[in-house]
């Protein structure tokens, strides 16, 4: 990747303005800062940019070029010449044991197995893609203006009213803020409500990523336990009394799977009105329930404005656009505005248009159908598959992916990191539980992603590999 060309000229230097161009260009080249075949401004921008004459640029680059470190043409513009460079720049690796060590381990791909990464045989990829160009186009054309910091208006208003007939969740546009994911929804989060210093409810299991992201707001962590009914309200009045936050994944637990009860989310709403604390709603899988409807949001409930609702794009359309959403509570939407504008604005607008025209043209929803059916199919010839081999009592269903419960004593990490060589990316359920010693052992196998043709001879090479851990 190409970084940024950075010249700072020194007018009280004895070396002349021509020279200095000359040597600050030439050790980017030579530095990798510039890679072969990089463009270069033309001498006429340079010399607007860095305040000097045509002339001077032109006399710096007619060096280089003789130097053949550049060469220029009519229709490719100035580029860096193609050759060896004197010093190869690699990315260190991250720290063995950190949090980003494990993050790309769960994040790299495509691999089959893998989670939180949707099927692309069921997108509509030629469709997407012609609305995206479309509304590339239309942003190219229009004045340059900053966009709306809380998103564009038309994808706020498809949200709210699909939240409305899907999630059970009555709320104006004004109350939708788009943003880049559910990752950046949820910093946006923190960063309004400011609760650094105090405890936050966290499910355990849980998403490791929303609980390192607590860490970094400065929260504390208070590990709740989840049970077939999700989280356990009880248990967590019971030790963590003075918590201010909870963030929670009541529709489909992940990544157990279970759907938070009626009577636990009654209980969470009215402490949480009653003590001022904030609920994190983590709408995690709830339009991709697989069995029967989906439970309306835990927002839907909430009458004292106390659940921010956190949605995203990433697992039906894909997690390159880098879009989602939250609701926020009416009481806090001017709070939510000022801090979009000034620290978490949006992704551009054109990939917000492309996909409010997705939404408003019913493509969204026929996609979500047919989705659902596929994934269906696919969990149950994957169930079928590991049955066969361990047994029903070592295998279970949650959302979107199966669970292969491991042996006593074997290392899911292990079996995780071992499998990568053979394109499979299995997710540890270790890796989702707070601490290592509570943590059950097992692989979380994901749907969308599993093999499509021999998903026999997958299964058996992984079996094959979890023996030799075993």
């Amino acid at each position: 990747m190409n970084r940024t060309l950075n010249l700072t000229l020194d007018r009280t230097a004895k070396i002349s303005l021509a020279e200095q161009i000359r040597k600050g260009v030439a050790s980017a080249i030579e530095g990798g800062v510039l890679e072969p075949g990089a463009r270069l401004p033309s001498w006429q921008d340079l010399a607007a940019q860095l305040g000097v004459a045509r002339g001077t640029v032109r006399t710096a680059y007619e060096k280089l070029a003789a130097a053949q470190l550049i060469e220029a043409s009519r229709a490719a513009g100035t580029r860096v010449a193609q050759r060896p460079r004197a010093v190869v720049r690699s990315e260190p690796p991250p720290d063995s044991g950190s949090f980003m060590e494990m993050y790309r381990e769960m994040t790299q791909g495509p691999a089959f197995f893998q989670m939180g990464v949707p099927a692309t045989e069921t997108f509509p990829t030629t469709l997407f893609a012609r609305l995206r160009a479309q509304a590339v186009r239309a942003e190219a054309s229009a004045p340059p203006l900053y966009p709306d910091p809380r998103g564009e208006l038309e994808l706020r208003r498809e949200i709210a009213g699909h939240l409305a007939v899907t999630r059970g969740i009555t709320c104006s546009p004004s109350q939708i803020l788009v943003t880049g994911g559910f990752s950046a929804g949820l910093g946006l989060t923190l960063g309004v409500l400011g609760l650094a210093g105090h405890s936050a409810w966290i499910e355990n299991p849980g998403f490791p990523f929303a609980r390192k992201g607590l860490e970094l707001a400065c929260l504390s962590l208070a590990p709740v336990p989840v049970d077939g009914d999700g989280i356990d309200v009880d248990y967590g009045l019971r030790h963590h009394p003075d918590a201010k936050l909870v963030v929670v994944t009541p529709g489909q637990q992940a990544p157990l799977g279970p759907t938070l009860s009626l009577e636990r989310r009654l209980r969470l709403l009215a402490w949480a009105a009653a003590n001022q604390v904030w609920v994190i709603e983590d709408d995690y899988l709830s339009e991709l329930q697989l069995m029967g409807r989906a439970a309306p949001a835990l927002a839907s409930l909430d009458r004292d404005g106390r659940v921010i609702h956190i949605g995203s794009f990433s697992k039906t359309i894909s997690p390159t656009i880098r879009l989602g959403f939250l609701v926020a509570p009416v009481e806090l939407i001017s709070r939510f505005a000022e801090v979009a504008a000034c620290l978490a604005p949006p992704p551009g607008p054109a990939v917000q248009r492309a996909t409010a025209e997705f939404m408003h043209e019913g493509h969204y929803m026929r996609h979500l159908r047919r989705t659902k059916r596929a994934y269906a199919v696919k969990r149950q010839a994957l169930l079928e598959c590991l049955q066969a081999t361990v047994g029903a009592d070592r295998v279970a269903a949650p959302g979107l992916a199966v669970l292969l419960k491991l042996p006593r004593g074997t290392s899911d990490l292990a079996v995780a990191r071992e499998v990568l060589a053979f394109g499979m990316s299995p997710s540890p359920l270790s890796a989702w539980y707070v601490s290592p010693d509570n943590a059950e052992s097992g692989l979380l196998l994901g749907v969308a992603t599993m093999p499509t043709r021999n998903l026999a001879r997958s299964c058996d090479r992984l079996f094959d590999i979890i023996r030799r851990f075993s």
